[in-house]
C-alpha cells in the first residue's frame, strides 16, 4: 500500500521508529547535560552530550529522510537497527539484562523488517516510478 507520493506505508512507519530511536539520543544529550550541573567536574557528561547530539541527530536525520520519502534515509537506518539487534544481543547475553535486550532486538528487527518488506525494497529501487 502506498501514499499518493508512492512512498510505501512500511517505509513511512519505519521512519517513525526511527525517528524514536533519533529523540531518545537526543533526550539522554539533555540529561547528560542536566546532569553535568551537578558535579565538579562537567568536561566528561558535556563531551558525552555533544557525541550524543551528532549521534541523535543523524538518525533523525535518516528518520526524517525516510518519513519525507527521500530513498537516501534507508541505508543508515538499515544500518542502524543492525547495530541496535548487537546491542540488544549484548544487552540480553553477556550483560544480564534480558528484558531491555529482547525489547531492543524486538524493536530493532520490526523496524528492519519493514526496512526490507517487497514494497519497501520496490520502492528503494524505484521499481514502480513511472518515466516522465
Amino acid at each position: 500500500m502506498s501514499n499518493r507520493n508512492g512512498v510505501p506505508a512500511a517505509v513511512r512507519v519505519a521512519g517513525g521508529l526511527t525517528a524514536v530511536e533519533g529523540l531518545a539520543g537526543l533526550a539522554f544529550a539533555v540529561a547528560l547535560v542536566v546532569r553535568s550541573f551537578e558535579v565538579d567536574d562537567p568536561g566528561s557528561d558535556l563531551g558525552q552530550a555533544a557525541y550524543f547530539v551528532v549521534l541523535g541527530g543523524g538518525v533523525l536525520a535518516a528518520a526524517i529522510g525516510l518519513l519525507l520519502g527521500r530513498h537516501w534515509g534507508r541505508t543508515p537506518a538499515i544500518v542502524l537497527q543492525l547495530l541496535l539487534l548487537g546491542v540488544a544481543w549484548y544487552a540480553y547475553g553477556p550483560s544480564g539484562q534480558q528484558l531491555w535486550g529482547a525489547l531492543g532486538g524486538l524493536y530493532a528487527g520490526i523496524t528492519l523488517f519493514l526496512l526490507f518488506t517487497n514494497p519497501a525494497r520496490r520502492w528503494a529501487l524505484g521499481v514502480d516510478e513511472q518515466d516522465d
